[in-house]
């Protein structure tokens, strides 16, 4: 059997294996921005240049954040059901790409002291990032079978990391020749900034050019509006007792995302302010944690399918529990490299579990609009975790292990919360919701 007639079992009839690579080209585009924006270089470069490491500094880059989820939180159920009902994906994704790219590129005026358009550029650039991420998502149950959704998510995150593995060492090669030069962070930090919008534009070609839409639109067209899209959340708000299995798994994604989110937002603020890295050393080791997130991705796709949904998530639960343990006694390097890489490991395979489950759980007619819940759950998170960071280490005086050793709470109510999840009975109200029966 070839390799294309392999691939071809895991997907739906009609797709071809070409579709899920140019799917999954677009993780491996927008990673570059969390990568390099949130996770390596313009966070340390918020704290450390453009607030000048005020005391307020670490509060004042979560909050930006913050209010870009909040504005994600209240527009993403909305242009889910939006997109379901004109069946538009691609032109949503494409819209919210080019904000994002936008976006991305104006981070780049920003030097020391200029708050405002900093603020301003992260708040605009992350809302669409996370615009697009929820649609890029709603794709997944088109392409795979219910059974393979694990590795074909896994397929994703994977080559989303090597993504942003691109994108930061494009970055780490100019910053190294850039500091031979003498230059300062306020000089080299923009110019990556131009680089990795760059990047996301060439890499999300395949995307818009490969990757079909196969949703038809629910409504004839010009009649359906954003009411409308209103009373379609409204309706899936108030039959979600229908689906309980999914409403207690996103309660368990908002508690281990919130501690996600946290480490995704502060990596690099960490290393240098309570580890001591410089900028180089700080990339180094991004670099390597992303090489394990996709490591983890990859290789856990084809666990979750083998040993189930919620057990999978469970696992990597753990593992974020031991990693906050290790990350908060690292008073050295080696054992900070070690609780980064372990970081990595339980990154890929966390998300791409539950982004999995989502889809598994989400009846076949509403995909959008339930993976808009998933983002609403996800873009909650990233307002509590870092947000309660920030807090933590401002009152703490700028104790980053004090607030360190909190986010582990977050990974704790998250297993909690996993326990009320029975999979089976999930899928089959999924099945039914579309009128196809209890199967499994």
């Amino acid at each position: 059997m070839s390799t294309t007639e392999r691939e071809s079992l895991h997907l739906n009839p009609g797709v071809r294996p070409r579709e899920v690579w140019a799917w999954a080209s677009y993780d491996f585009a927008n990673s570059g921005y969390t990568t390099v924006v949130i996770t390596a270089l313009f966070n340390a470069y918020f704290v450390g240049v453009v607030a000048g490491r005020a005391p307020w500094a670490t509060f004042a880059w979560t909050a930006a954040l913050s209010v870009s989820y909040a504005l994600i939180v209240l527009t993403a159920p909305v242009v889910g059901a939006w997109a379901d009902a004109h069946g538009a994906k691609k032109r949503v994704l494409l819209f919210s790409t080019i904000g994002c790219v936008a976006g991305t590129a104006a981070l780049g005026l920003a030097g020391p002291g200029d708050l405002a358009i900093a603020v301003i550029a992260l708040v605009v650039s992350n809302f669409f990032f996370g615009t697009g991420e929820n649609i890029i998502a709603a794709f997944l149950p088109e392409l795979g079978k219910s059974e393979s959704l694990g590795k074909i998510s896994g397929w994703g995150w994977a080559f989303g990391y090597l993504g942003g593995l691109v994108a930061l060492g494009a970055c780490l090669g100019y910053v190294t020749w850039a500091q031979g030069q003498g230059h300062e962070a306020a000089q080299f930090v923009p110019v990556t900034m131009l680089i990795t919008a760059a990047l996301f534009v060439v890499a999300s070609l395949p995307t818009f050019l490969v990757l079909n839409e196969r949703a038809q639109p629910q409504a004839a067209r010009g009649t359906v509006r954003f009411d409308s899209a209103f009373a379609r959340v409204a309706t899936t708000l108030r039959h979600v007792a229908g689906f309980r299995d999914l409403a207690w798994f996103l309660a368990c994604i908002l508690c281990y995302q919130a501690g996600v989110q946290t480490v995704i937002s502060i990596a690099a603020i960490y290393a240098q302010e309570a580890m001591g890295f410089g900028t180089s050393e700080t990339l180094m080791m991004v670099l390597a944690v992303n090489v394990t997130a996709s490591i983890g991705a990859f290789g856990f796709g084809y666990v979750q399918d083998r040993v189930g949904h919620a057990r999978s998530v469970a696992i990597t639960l753990v593992g974020w529990c031991v990693t906050t343990l290790v990350a908060w006694q690292a008073t050295e390097a080696p054992m900070f490299w070690v609780a980064a890489n372990l970081a990595g490991l339980c990154m890929g395979a966390s998300q791409s579990a539950g982004r999995a489950l989502v889809g598994y759980l989400s009846p076949e007619a509403r995909r959008a609009e339930f993976f808009g819940l998933w983002g609403l759950a996800v873009k909650l998170s990233s307002i509590l975790g870092p947000m309660t960071y920030g807090a933590i280490s401002w009152i703490s005086g700028g104790n980053h292990r004090q607030a360190m050793l909190f986010t582990g709470v977050f990974f704790v109510a998250g297993l909690l919360l996993l326990a009320a999840v029975n999979v089976r009975r999930g899928r089959a109200a999924a099945l039914a919701a579309d009128g196809n029966g209890a199967r499994s």
